[in-house]
């Protein structure tokens, strides 16, 4: 009888090594690398996602401050 994997258990193979990973990342330029790690941060990380969310709503609730106003000392 065969057992049902969870989905964090599941391994997808690419045919990738690490070495084509980080060679490809090093292509990207700064913007696109950024909105990759990005994206792997949002899909891997549903802690991530909720401070984006909290973060969306104190700006709707008017609970942020001007980036130059936050470094007035």
């Amino acid at each position: 009888m065969s057992q049902i994997k969870e989905p964090a258990e599941v391994e997808i193979k690419v045919g990738l090594s690490i070495k084509d990973v980080i060679t490809a990342l090093r292509g990207l330029n700064d913007e696109d690398r950024e909105f990759f790690i990005e994206n792997l941060l949002a899909a891997t990380s549903p802690e991530y996602l909720e401070s984006i969310r909290q973060a969306r709503k104190d700006y709707k609730e008017g609970k942020t401050v001007p980036f130059k106003e936050a470094l007035k000392g």
